[in-house]
């Protein structure tokens, strides 16, 4: 907080982990603390039920229908996160510049993954860096060095003479992209609606999956043996009847594998958990889906079939350890969303924040 002197007192039921809940915490200059400051001046408390702040794990701050957004736009995707909880996003691929959100301690923390690469005329236009695939090492450098620890691959979309969804790159081309993004310390993820883009970039060494509707029993175990996440966004699934049928007329195989892909993602993502794979929540928006829809996708998880304390880690605890950044932690940020109830009983919770706290200060 901007003044030193003042001290919020967060009360009533401190989720730090699933199991580890305490009765109280202390935001002094902006962090945590769980020892009752001596001296403070003024004193604000907020009660409820504390959870760190959530994580959109799959979005994209400053991209809009047809491609990049000016600042305001931007600002107010943002916003609409913020006012939802989430105060940490990972940009999952954005061709605008949001470098200057980093300098506003009243918009949620973003780690991005560059710009999207890939293949020429196989993505959506004005989004992503669009190349061949003796280009992908240079390219995957560079936006390695342009984003905050991740790299995002287009690993699959419709080939229009084929008619269907098919793998973008060949596999040479993700060893090599995938190993310069680790030689520069970057971690890859990739955008994958069918089956046949999986075991190559798991096999290449990936580190995560964005959609993963093509994950079938076959590779299940694979994704398991390496620790791949995946990241289903099935908020974003549910658009899929609606795309399949503006698509049937021109491309009906493209169509009924879409349809095939909706109507399993539930047992997709359900038994992708059992088998221990990481599954953390994401939402795709930005481009043509709502910011701000993360309970709804932790809700989704919980329909598939994710227990609700898994589900609520999902978007909390295990997700901001996944991405290297504090939850409510001694000396870290405060930021932090304070509800009515607790939300390990009931996840629907989620969707009416008490109050949010970010950089130690009340924004909502």
């Amino acid at each position: 907080m901007s003044d030193q002197g003042a001290v919020l007192h967060v009360k009533g039921r401190v989720l730090v982990g699933p199991d580890d809940v305490r009765d109280e915490l202390w935001v002094i200059g902006g962090r945590i603390s769980y020892d009752r400051p001596a001296d403070a001046r003024d004193i604000r408390t907020v009660e409820g039920w504390a959870l760190p702040g959530l994580v959109d794990a799959h979005c994209h701050v400053g991209l809009g229908l047809h491609g990049p957004v000016d600042a305001d736009v931007a600002e107010k995707q943002a916003l609409t996160d913020r006012e939802a909880g989430t105060l940490l996003l990972r940009d999952a691929g954005s061709p605008s510049d949001t470098r200057w959100i980093d300098d506003r301690e009243d918009l949620p923390k973003i780690i991005r993954a560059g710009r999207h690469i890939a293949r020429t005329r196989r993505y959506i236009r004005n989004f992503a860096h669009e190349i061949e695939p003796d280009d992908l090492v240079a390219y995957v450098a560079q936006e390695a060095r342009r984003g905050d620890g991740w790299v995002k691959l287009v690993g699959d979309w419709i080939d229009r003479d084929l008619g269907d969804l098919s793998a973008c790159w060949p596999r040479e081309a993700v060893e090599a992209g995938i190993a310069e993004a680790h030689r520069l310390g970057a971690r890859v993820t990739a955008h994958c609606f069918a089956e046949d883009s999986l075991r190559d970039l798991v096999e290449a060494g990936i580190d995560c999956i964005e959609h993963a509707t093509g994950l079938t029993e076959d590779l299940i175990p694979l994704f398991a043996e390496r620790g791949v996440a995946i990241v289903p966004t099935l908020v974003n699934i549910a658009t899929f009847p609606q795309l399949a049928a503006g698509g049937e007329a021109r491309f009906p195989r493209w169509s009924a594998h879409m349809h095939r892909l909706y109507e399993r993602r539930y047992d997709t993502v359900r038994n992708a958990y059992d088998a221990g794979i990481p599954v953390y929540v994401g939402t795709d928006a930005g481009g043509s889906l709502a910011h701000g829809l993360v309970a709804g996708e932790v809700a989704e998880l919980v329909t598939a079939g994710i227990p609700p304390v898994q589900a609520l880690s999902a978007t909390a605890w295990g997700a901001r350890s996944w991405l290297g950044r504090p939850g409510l932690d001694e000396g870290a940020p405060a930021d932090l969303v304070v509800y009515e109830g607790d939300p390990r009983a009931d996840v629907r919770v989620l969707a009416a924040p008490r109050r949010v706290v970010l950089n130690g200060r009340v924004v909502g």
